[in-house]
């Protein structure tokens, strides 16, 4: 059984809940893994340059500068709820 077998499995609309604004929690989701961002100095208040929080932010990353690598180096706290 792999780490991510036991991470819960959250839907976007809990994802959205955790903006910076809303609540303090800051978490983004990419590739299908939600990830917890809210220590990240880089992420005050649920944005980071024009990237906001409480999101799948896959398709809005393809282009940017550092790619999937920063998102190696943290760890998931949950997976996406595949939409069907």
């Amino acid at each position: 059984m792999s780490p991510q077998d036991s991470l819960p499995v959250i839907g976007r609309a809990r994802l959205a809940l955790c903006n910076g604004q809303d609540r303090p929690e800051i978490w983004v989701a990419f590739e299908g893994k939600v990830y917890d961002l809210t220590a990240s100095r880089l992420w005050k208040n649920g944005r980071h340059y024009e990237h906001w929080a409480g999101q799948d932010l896959t398709e809005e990353l393809k282009d940017s500068p550092h790619g999937r690598r920063v998102f190696e180096e943290r760890e998931a706290i949950a997976l996406l709820l595949k939409e069907s």
